[in-house]
């Protein structure tokens, strides 16, 4: 008997050894195949960038995983127990797995089979790391034990601090958001260190199931979760009862996604930045490289350019464009639901004056609309079954088309003839306490962009590439490659000014003609068809004349005139034609902003920019516009020296004296000229129209001595936008509209004077001095030895030759203001 009993102790012995060995080798296999877990020393986890304006507000985050990466220590104690009492309050007194948790959590699965109930898991934070970090979701026992064995060797190689820090960072909370920081400013708006305690035990409540406690979809239940974990804190003593009570009190209040901090009105400039940051480091860091992206955006500036670009185009729109039909049709019969036929019909969401509507009923002179339900972030309904009314006295189109091609349009005498039962159409609140009553709006066909930057820097303060961003994501400041017309001019005559004109030198304005090269002539006009004679330069830039820019041109040299066009980065390669020197070559408006700016700074050349600093995730400066010289700027602490002064290094490209000639000259422009439009900014500002041949491009292009703006007008696909639509009438208000807002609390600053210049009060017509005082006479700017004396002026001999000006004899004089002859 004994004998026996040995015998199968002996055997059983040998078992357990054999079933040892097993699992041993099992274990090793398992162990040889796990992941190097040392990598983590070195893992940096996938964070957002996010890009900022230039007041520190959020304009965009970019991720592929919505992230903010925080060390161990910037996380509150209020947080850190929030997840150790939801997730592992043992956490700091375990060596990676939690065998009391286990048996716990046996017994539960244990006693709840058949109930329904979702089983318990017993992962401690660490091998909910070790199973992020490394492994998979799969359920399986080799998972499982490698998740063990890695536990087990991250306790050893970490400290409880380091594994913390990675989960708190790794851990997803729903709503695409990635760790703590991300999800605070998610669901609350706020940073780590401003959460309460009953938002800090939400936040600890998702990560069991984030889509379970959907504040929004689950509310009951996702309190319920909250306050659960509120009340394992007060049990593991990390709060008061007095605080748990307090907590558990705070409603469940969740940010909508549409609330979470976003620049409003800054579309077209975020994409723009966005571009730029992939340029510079490529789509991964873009989006995985955390990187902090100061701009140059002032977000107020923006959104009124927004404001006044939208207002001109529709503007333009309702006066000289037709009805172009409802956004879409819906079906529906009487007492049906409406709201529900509507509420996916897309509204412009960076348009928020505008409504999706639904035309209910129609008549001649009225129609009864319903609007589409507003929603917030949530989806929750905040109108509902809202009513109105469009009034045809209140809608501005006399025209509509008629299907059949651009141009045939008929007359829209009845809103009946506009508008049919279930049309699906873009509503606008009427003016003033109309109670119910909206007026008709459609997104124009014309577009356009709006520029605006600081002429000393080239940061870009505000871009608006287009009436909408949701409607087309085109970006017409940047991306459209048009003819500037005669806003081009300023060039031709700074190169004339840079090499021996003056603004008082006279040039013919009167007909020409030259060979085009192909057996026929090329007899350019001005616009309306007439001219004037002799005229000064000043006269030429002020009426914008065709025909003396093209003699001056011609005189001074095709391939000069290019030369500067690159210069000023108008064009890369402007060809050396004449019909180029009317702006017929194409650019943009972000260049000929641009090339403004560098005459309202006196000359000195600028790079624009929409990017002021990007640091990378540790805080290092990467990239600086910025590359003006400052050596006193990085001294560590004052010892009485004098304050740090900036070494403007940036290259003079056009004679500071030219500059504030061709400036003056473009302040005639606004007094007298083609912009008097801009007269009602009621501050020194100079600028220049543009207009190209049948009206396809309108241009207004402008500054102040520290704000310089550019305006562009026009079809997407060039066409005649009709007789009289110069940028004088459709750019030029949108410009003046803009600057009288943006220096609306700046004091009137006159331009800056070089040292140097002779101020001459001469005859703006004739260009011949006079006394000060007499009718016609401005103050003039000369260069040293180039003002005229009593009664005289220069000349040029247009056709090519000596382009250098000449002084005129008394026969000459004569000769010209007869027109009996004389220079040409």
């Amino acid at each position: 008997m004994l004998r026996s009993i040995g015998y199968i102790f002996g055997i059983g012995i040998v078992l357990v050894l054999i079933a040892a060995g097993a699992i041993g080798l099992y274990v090793s296999h398992i162990s040889a195949s796990l992941p190097d877990y040392t990598a983590l020393r070195r893992y940096e986890p996938p964070v957002m960038t996010r890009v900022h304006a230039s007041n520190g507000s959020l304009v965009a985050e970019y991720s592929i995983e919505r992230r903010l990466f925080l060390p161990i220590q910037t996380i509150p104690d209020l947080v850190k127990n929030a997840f150790l009492a939801a997730e592992d309050k043992t956490f700091y007194h375990h060596t990676g797995v939690d065998p009391v948790g286990i048996i716990r959590a046996l017994i539960t699965n244990y006693r709840n089979q058949g109930s329904g109930k979702r089983p318990i898991g017993a992962s401690t934070i660490t091998q909910q790391v070790a199973k992020n970090f490394f492994l998979t979701n799969e359920v399986s026992i080799e998972r499982k034990l490698k998740e063990l064995i890695l536990s087990f060797r991250l306790e050893q190689a970490y400290s409880k601090d380091k594994i913390l820090e990675l989960y708190l960072n790794e851990i997803y909370l729903g709503r695409g958001s990635y760790g703590v920081a991300a999800a605070a400013l998610d669901y609350f708006g706020k940073s780590v260190q401003e959460l309460t305690v009953a938002q800090a035990a939400y936040l600890a409540a998702l990560p069991k199931a984030p889509n379970n406690y959907n504040p929004f979809r689950y509310h009951d239940r996702a309190v319920e979760r909250r306050n659960w974990v509120i009340d394992r804190m007060a049990e593991d003593g990390m709060i008061t009862a007095a605080q748990a009570t307090e907590a558990k009190a705070e409603p469940l209040d969740v940010m909508t996604r549409d609330a979470a901090p976003h620049m409003f009105a800054a579309d077209y400039f975020a994409e723009e930045v966005r571009r730029k940051i992939a340029e510079l480091y490529g789509e991964k860091r873009l989006y995985g490289g955390g990187l902090s992206v100061r701009t140059s955006l002032d977000p107020k500036m923006q959104e009124m350019a927004r404001r006044v670009l939208n207002a001109g185009l529709t503007k333009f729109d309702v006066t000289r464009g037709s009805w172009l039909g409802p956004v879409t049709h819906v079906d529906f019969t009487p007492g049906e639901d409406w709201g529900s036929k509507i509420g996916d019909v897309p509204a412009l969401y960076d348009v928020p004056e505008w409504r999706v509507a639904v035309v209910l009923s129609v008549g001649a002179d009225e129609a009864e609309i319903g609007l589409q339900p507003a929603r917030d972030g949530s989806g929750r309904l905040v109108t509902d079954r809202e009513r109105g009314r469009i009034l045809r006295k209140d809608v501005a189109w006399k025209r509509m088309k008629d299907g059949k091609g651009d141009k045939p349009t008929r007359p829209a005498s009845k809103l009946s003839d506009m508008l049919q039962v279930g049309d699906v159409v873009y509503v606008e609140k009427v003016d003033g306490d109309v109670d119910g009553e909206w007026r008709l709006r459609q997104v124009p066909e014309v577009s356009g962009a709006l520029v605006a930057m600081d002429p000393h820097t080239g940061r870009v303060l505000a871009l608006v590439g287009g009436f909408s961003y949701a409607q087309s994501e085109f970006n017409r400041a940047t991306q459209a490659w048009r003819q500037p017309g005669s806003s081009f001019k300023p060039f031709v005559y700074s190169a004339a000014l840079d090499n021996g004109y003056t603004p008082a030198t006279v040039v013919l304005d009167a007909p020409i003609s030259f060979p085009d090269g192909n057996g026929g002539t090329w007899s350019p006009k001005n616009y309306g068809g007439k001219f004037a004679g002799p005229s000064t330069l000043r006269l030429g830039i002020e009426r914008s004349r065709n025909l003396m820019t093209i003699r001056l041109a011609n005189e001074i040299g095709m391939p000069l005139v290019s030369e500067y066009a690159k210069r000023f980065g108008i064009y890369d390669n402007l060809p050396p034609y004449l019909p180029m020197a009317i702006g017929a070559g194409e650019t943009t408006v972000l260049r000929m902003t641009t090339a403004y700016a560098i005459i309202a700074n006196g000359g000195k050349k600028v790079v624009p920019t929409l990017i002021d600093r990007i640091q990378d995730r540790f805080g290092n400066t990467i990239y600086k516009h910025d590359e003006r010289i400052c050596e006193g700027c990085s001294a560590e602490i004052w010892q009485d020296q004098d304050e740090p002064t900036l070494v403007d290094n940036a290259e003079q490209i056009l004679d500071p004296m030219t500059a504030y000639q061709i400036t003056s000259m473009m302040e005639g422009v606004v007094q007298r000229g083609t912009g008097t439009a801009v007269k009602v900014v009621g501050k020194p500002i100079a600028g220049k129209t543009g207009t190209t041949n049948d009206s396809k491009d309108a241009w207004f292009l402008g500054f102040s001595p520290d704000l310089v703006a550019g305006v562009f007008i026009g079809y997407d696909q060039p066409r005649d936008m009709g007789h009289g639509a110069t940028g004088g009438v459709l750019a030029a208000p949108i410009f003046a509209n803009f600057m009288k807002e943006a220096l609306a609390d700046k004091p009137a600053v006159a331009f800056r004077v070089p040292d140097g210049l002779t101020l001459v009060p001469i005859d703006r017509i004739t260009g011949r001095r006079v006394s000060a005082g007499t009718g016609g006479a401005i103050i003039e700017a000369f260069k040293p030895g180039t003002a005229p004396g009593e009664g005289g002026f220069s000349f040029i001999d247009g056709m090519g030759g000596d382009s250098q000006p000449k002084r005129a004899t008394a026969e000459q004089e004569k000769a010209v203001y007869s027109g009996t002859g004389g220079l040409y």
